[in-house]
């Protein structure tokens, strides 16, 4: 795993703002309070995403200032005009007991326009693995102070004569993954039919923040909870948690599971019970009992923390698809390390993660919510010194339902797209495949650990 020292340039770095008052949307509110879903991950890190496009005979083949740029910019700004919440801020102000985003004439993304000599074709290679820091270039920061944080930021990366790629960072508490890709969707849209009106309903974002009911005051719960924070007890700091820093051991793999091996992992534990085996599930339980034998866990119990999208019908009144924010649950699978290494062990895994599911149904969406923030604080801030019920924690990002590799801004499919921010929380991330057959999973570990990995989840593949 060669790691070539490599040199960025910075050649702009400049403001995109939403047209003009006359030209936006009514629909779209310039202040945005925020609910308990969004002040779940207030002080979690940026959530950082990169897509690489190539260029090809069928797209350009070189870096046009008169092409992509100010195509990207202007369709940026359009998207903008329905998405004011992302040109703005997020502010904790002194009068008021819980952030919110503020969107101000005038304020606008940052975007940052770089040159790279790096090798394009290896960082966006599916079958490469290459040290976890090479990619930090490539991603933009997200300024943030105690009292205010920005929503967005861009960068755009030329690879002369390769291709470019599209770096983000975004605040977790303004949005989640279907919010992210809600706007990531338009964009391009926007970007590939330039500038033509009409998106479908399910690029429309809702803001109502109506439609979110907390009948048992979860938002004054968790906005305690951050307060008191830090040697509280009025701690109203924007400042992201600190995690630890990525090592320069750290590599990034990226790894598949066809349909076919989904189902024939399905039917091999179908054989011994009958188990909720979505496709969601089974490659869960079989990423986590890899990651858990390859770490060698010591601890008696592990935990899969599993990110449940609660709109359409998880919740009452039912949140519309569109609606714009935070709505996911905290799922919290809690099992026995050793049930999870020996012989049964996907079985084992499939069993909690689908038994997790299934309390949904039978214990609602929000069951213990009024926990989430403290085990989130707990098992992310590597400030506390507080354990979790679990020691080793294990979480999921993204969602093949996102379909990432279907995002076309005029040039073509991406050639890859990545989780970054996963090598600092720790997570797996789940996505589409560019084929479009099966699942890619994104990880992030230690050299020797990741070694391992591969040889295990070959392995166990090749032994059904």
């Amino acid at each position: 795993m060669a790691q070539p020292n490599s040199t960025l340039n910075i050649l702009q770095v400049c403001k995109v703002a939403p047209p003009p008052s006359a030209s936006i949307d009514s629909a779209t509110p310039k202040s945005l309070a925020l609910t308990f879903f969004d002040i779940l991950w207030l002080r979690l890190p940026p959530v950082q995403r990169l897509f690489f496009y190539e260029f090809t005979n069928a797209t350009t083949t070189s870096f046009s200032p008169s092409d992509i740029l100010p195509r990207l910019k202007h369709s940026l700004s359009l998207t903008l005009q329905h998405f004011l919440p992302l040109a703005g801020n997020l502010t904790w102000r002194k009068t008021s007991h819980k952030p919110v985003i503020v969107y101000a004439e005038g304020d606008a993304v940052t975007l940052t326009v770089a040159e790279s000599d790096a090798d394009f074709y290896r960082l966006s290679d599916a079958n490469e693995v290459f040290g976890a820091r090479e990619y930090h270039p490539l991603v933009p920061d997200l300024p943030t102070t105690h009292e205010q944080a920005a929503v967005l930021a861009l960068q755009v990366t030329l690879f002369p004569n390769s291709g470019f790629s599209i770096g983000m960072a975004m605040h977790h508490a303004v949005l989640d993954g279907k919010s992210v890709h809600m706007f990531i969707k338009s964009w391009a849209l926007t970007c590939r039919s330039r500038g033509l009106p009409g998106k479908p309903p399910e690029l429309q974002p809702l803001y109502d923040r109506t439609v979110i009911q907390d009948p048992a005051g979860l938002e004054a719960i968790y906005t305690k909870q951050l307060l008191d924070l830090d040697h509280g007890p009025d701690n109203r700091s924007l400042m992201y948690w600190k995690f630890n820093e990525v090592s320069s051991d750290s590599v990034r793999g990226t790894f598949h599971l066809t349909r076919a091996r989904i189902e024939k992992l399905k039917q091999l534990v179908i054989v011994s019970e009958q188990l909720h085996t979505s496709t969601y599930c089974v490659t869960c339980a079989y990423i986590w009992v890899c990651l858990v034998k390859t770490e060698e866990i010591n601890e008696d119990k592990t935990t899969l923390v599993i990110n449940v999208d609660c709109r359409s019908d998880r919740l009452e009144p039912p949140v519309p698809l569109n609606y714009f924010g935070n709505c996911v649950a905290n799922k919290f699978v809690v099992t026995e390390t050793k049930g999870l290494v020996e012989k049964d062990g996907l079985v084992v895994a499939v069993k909690a993660i689908g038994e997790a599911i299934k309390s949904l149904e039978t214990n609602g969406a929000l069951n213990r919510a009024e926990d989430w923030a403290l085990t989130l604080m707990m098992s992310s801030n590597s400030d506390t010194s507080t354990t979790t019920p679990a020691s080793r924690v294990y979480s999921t990002a993204g969602s093949p339902r996102f379909e990432v590799y279907n995002t076309d801004f005029g040039w073509g499919k991406p050639r890859k797209t990545d989780v970054v921010s996963i090598d600092r929380t720790g997570a797996i991330s789940l996505s589409d495949t560019k084929s479009g057959d099966g699942v890619e999973i994104g990880l992030v570990l230690k050299k020797h650990h990741m070694e391992a990995f591969s040889s295990l989840f070959s392995q166990g593949l090749g032994m059904i």
